[in-house]
């Protein structure tokens, strides 16, 4: 099972690669990385509260888990 600190650490570093990429995509569609970068942003602050959670879940359930 992964530490909370584990969980926080891979969050991050997620959330980091998808700023990079929401950014360039925002900017394809809108022209302006201003608005690509606050778009990318507000992604990532949702996209790391919901990936926390949904690790921290999973990290509860032993379904699919070989025993150490």
């Amino acid at each position: 099972m992964d530490t909370p600190k584990r969980t926080w650490v891979k969050a991050v570093c997620w959330q980091l690669l998808g700023l990079v990429t929401m950014s360039i995509v925002g900017y394809g569609f809108t022209g302006s990385m201003r608005v690509g970068g606050v778009m990318a942003l507000a992604n990532a602050a949702v996209g790391l509260m919901t990936y926390i959670g949904y690790e921290r879940l999973w990290a509860r359930i032993g379904w699919g888990r070989k025993g150490a």
